[in-house]
């Protein structure tokens, strides 16, 4: 395919201030979509859940009973939980929409002269695009230049068959899709082979694609293993409450012979043992963590993967941009054993004798590269070549032959405008090119001790050839060329300095490192020391990969951690067998052949700044910044989210016993009651932001990275949790009875035995809070760790509850008699002595544990 000679050299596109005129102009480049919930709807929601309803029951029953007073307290309660309900809803939401607006899809342009990677949604019409192989075309557009150019275009028309684009004549008008030779693009269509340059014609809903109504209305999500999990912890919980309920009315009718307070007794028991929390809170975990990760470079696009990150054993990482900073150089040049050093002689002038191996290998490489390698034969030609006959901007490619699994090199066919004859320029892995010019052995070994030599300092090494052809139509493979070896060239992409302690965070946090990259084994092993990974004496490449059944690559990857000269379709195969293998496994990709191993990993991780569209759909999690070090934060935030969601489910459980059980034992000893509704609201003011806010902004205990890595069959709240929280309860529960009990058969009535234990139970509460922001450091070590919502449902509680106790209109209300200072010394005392054994345990971990 001729490509045309405009190119993004001379192509300035639009500017800024343009960009944003078209932008306020036609609109953000997207197709119509669920909108975000009114704040009615979210009420709507509110006012349908199961507390709202109870609220509603009692408030009637009050009335009934003629206590208007009462009535009008719990419908002001009423609008408060709908407030907070409402504050949390609105805050999840502006969450979910900030991270979509992260992840909307990404497109190169050409903007002010330069490239510029943009959010999809910000393309304009007559921007240019630049595309390559793996792209999503974010709109519709004219091809102003191309090589080799085909898209997949069955999203649109149904036809496999991937459609080939010629160059826009400048007055042809956009069709349909469908069929070769066309020079139109289309939005949401992929890029499957060569690149070009276009200029939007149509964005948002009058692209194509908004044409024909494939427009997203609405997105599923598929309920998690979480969710499932909670799901069935709520409906046991809330099967239990109901059988309780039930058996209260009538206790309490045929006890007390009054069925309408029975009613408002069971009313209020349900209440307290409704776990409406259980859902809340995962949700607002999961998607604030997702926006966590996002503050650490590394987008979530799937909820379960949250689930999933501490749970990884082994990191699959690629070598290039994500160990290395992906800014090649070319270090080294290499001719009949001569080797010339380009970084220490950077002042002199390029001897001549090397003037032709940079030449082929700039022609050997894309017009306008995105590669870092194809980049840095560019840089070294228009560096040390300017002005000189070597460079040929106004040659023609006439074909191009891509690299292939059977055969690691590329070759270019051009055209001169004077010559007759095709040039042909090809560059790829040493023994790659050797085979394309069928060298004699020794010389064959000869080169691959000078590869070898070149690989030792961390070097990637490329060979180069050229060649000539005579003959009008061209071959379909590259064996058919003969071609003449012209030499080595040494390429350095040195590891980011964050990659060495990342890597040994990993191997302290029980996590496997491998290294998976298509340079030399040499080079690998060098790179692999640099990056901190061990061990490295076990190197396997592409080609034996290739020879090894299954069973024998099972075995081999439990000890093997850098797989050199490898191709992306065989990371699938290592993907399966460390699965095989019983690992948890994340893997890294950024091209289109990446997406099956990608798919296939429990934690696909693409990559954000090079990584194609392909790889970023079929990837759990994109890199934004394409650093490892990212990763390790992800696989920290991960435990991180994990912990804390447990710590909260422990607290919600625990905090729900004594509740419930003061709300139940004074019926069946025949005493007063101690709760009434107006009680549990006032306790689920405190419980709401509790279990969603504190705990979800503790920071992570100090050991987090210093666990093996989670069994992930094991359960988010299994019985060992759970006994710990009826535990936790049952020791609140015994205090909080034994202040009620000892106030009423003692010298106190029941205003005073309710005000005690409330105040108990209210103090027992906090200190459950803070005794579950740690398992392992005590309340005391906690208090000098910063928490910003703990200190705002310590100081609201401790407020709110003053107002109750000693405002006259609120502690009638309330049904609370007036404390004295011993009295609530003796409810602090007692508060926080239900969590003394917890303290206790943890002191004693400390001392023998570790």
């Amino acid at each position: 395919m001729i490509e045309s000679k405009s190119s993004a050299d001379t192509l300035t596109g639009l500017t800024d201030t343009e960009a944003a005129l078209r932008l306020q102009q036609y609109g953000f480049n997207e197709l119509p979509s669920s909108k975000s919930r009114s704040i009615f709807a979210t009420a709507w929601d509110v006012v349908r859940e199961p507390m709202f309803l109870l609220l509603l029951a009692c408030g009637t029953i009050y009335l009934v009973l003629g206590d208007v007073q009462e009535a009008l307290i719990l419908l002001g309660f009423v609008c408060v939980v709908v407030g907070i309900t409402l504050y949390q809803e609105r805050k999840t939401e502006r969450v979910l929409e900030a991270l979509r607006d992260i992840s909307s899809p990404r497109a190169l342009v050409i903007r002010d002269g330069e490239r510029k990677r943009i959010a999809g949604r910000d393309v304009v019409p007559d921007d240019l695009l630049v595309l390559a192989e793996g792209d999503r075309v974010p709109a519709d557009a004219v091809v102003l230049s191309c090589s080799n150019l085909a898209t997949d275009e069955s999203l649109l028309t149904g036809e496999s068959v991937p459609a080939q684009k010629v160059v826009w004549d400048g007055a042809c008008k956009m069709t349909r899709p469908g069929g070769d030779n066309l020079p139109f693009v289309f939005s949401g269509t992929l890029i499957v082979q060569g690149q070009g340059i276009a200029q939007v014609r149509e964005t948002g809903i009058h692209t194509e694609m908004g044409n024909i109504g494939r427009a997203l209305q609405t997105v599923q999500v598929e309920e998690t293993g979480l969710q499932k999990e909670i799901g069935v912890l709520v409906r046991r919980v809330a099967a239990v409450g109901a059988s309780l309920c039930l058996f209260v009315v009538f206790v309490y009718g045929v006890s007390r012979g009054n069925w309408l307070q029975g009613v408002l007794a069971g009313i209020t028991l349900a209440m307290s043992m409704l776990p409406e929390e259980f859902p809340v809170v995962l949700t607002i975990f999961l998607a604030l963590g997702a926006r966590r990760l996002s503050k650490v470079n590394v987008l979530a696009r799937r909820v379960p993967v949250i689930e999933t990150l501490g749970s990884a054993t082994v990191l699959c990482v690629d070598k290039t941009g994500t160990l290395t900073v992906n800014r090649m150089s070319i270090r080294k040049l290499a001719i009949n054993g001569t080797v010339y050093d380009v970084e220490q002689q950077a002042a002199q002038a390029l001897p001549e004798e090397f003037h032709e191996i940079v030449e082929f290998g700039i022609l050997a490489s894309q017009r306008d590269p995105f590669d870092p390698m194809e980049n840095a034969f560019h840089d070294l030609g228009n560096a040390r070549l300017a002005q000189t006959e070597h460079l040929h901007a106004d040659w023609t490619l006439e074909r191009g032959y891509a690299l292939s699994p059977g055969l690691l090199a590329m070759s270019h066919v051009w055209k001169s405008p004077t010559g007759k004859d095709y040039v042909l320029a090809a560059k790829g892995a040493p023994e790659a090119i050797a085979d394309l010019c069928h060298m004699s052995a020794d010389r064959t070994k000869a080169i691959g001790e000078q590869v070898a030599a070149m690989a030792e300092d961390g070097l990637r090494v490329l060979g180069v050839a050229r060649g000539v052809f005579g003959q009008r139509a061209l071959p379909g493979e590259q064996h058919d060329f003969t071609f003449e070896f012209l030499g080595l060239v040494g390429l350095a992409d040195p590891v980011r300095p964050t990659v060495p302690a990342a890597v040994e965070e990993c191997y302290t946090d029980g996590i496997r490192v491998v290294m998976i990259t298509g340079d030399h084994p040499t080079t690998a092993k060098s790179i692999a020391r640099q990056a901190g990974i061990k061990p490295v004496d076990e190197i396997i490449t592409g080609p034996e990969l290739e020879k090894l059944d299954e069973a024998e690559l099972q075995f081999r990857v439990r000890t093997s951690n850098v797989f050199a000269r490898m191709v992306p379709e065989q990371k699938l195969r290592l993907v399966n067998a460390l699965k095989a293998n019983g690992e948890v496994v994340a893997m890294t990709g950024d091209g289109v052949n990446d997406a099956p191993a990608l798919k296939a990993a429990h934690i696909g991780i693409a990559m954000g700044g090079r990584g194609t569209d392909v790889a970023r759909e079929a990837a759990s999690l994109v890199l934004l910044d394409d650093d490892f070090a990212s990763i390790v934060q992800s696989v920290r935030m991960g435990r991180r989210i994990y912990d804390h969601l447990q710590k909260a489910m422990t607290y919600t459980v625990a905090v729900h016993v004594p509740i419930a059980g003061m709300t139940l034992v004074p019926i069946l000893v025949g005493s007063p009651l101690v709760l009434l509704p107006v009680h549990i609201v006032f306790l689920e003011l405190v419980i709401n932001p509790a279990c969603c806010f504190v705990f979800e902004a503790e920071p992570e205990d100090t050991d987090v990275m210093r666990r093996p890595p989670r069994n992930p069959k094991l359960p988010l709240f299994g019985r060992r949790l759970l006994g710990l929280g009826l535990l936790q309860g049952a020791s609140g529960l015994l205090i909080v009875l034994a202040i009620y009990l000892s106030a009423l058969w003692g010298w106190l009535n029941a205003s005073d035995a309710t005000a005690l234990s409330f105040t108990t139970l209210v103090v027992a509460n906090l200190g459950l809070i803070f005794a579950n922001r740690s398992w392992t450091r005590t309340i005391w070590a906690t208090l000098r760790i910063p928490n910003a919502p703990l200190w705002w449902v310590i100081g609201g509680t401790t407020f709110f509850l003053a107002l109750a106790l000693y405002v006259p209109y609120l502690r009638s209300l309330f049904h609370f008699s007036t404390l004295h200072l011993n009295d609530l010394v003796l409810c602090l005392a007692g508060g926080f002595a239900s969590v003394i054994w917890f303290e206790g345990l943890k002191l004693f971990k400390q001392k023998w544990w570790t």
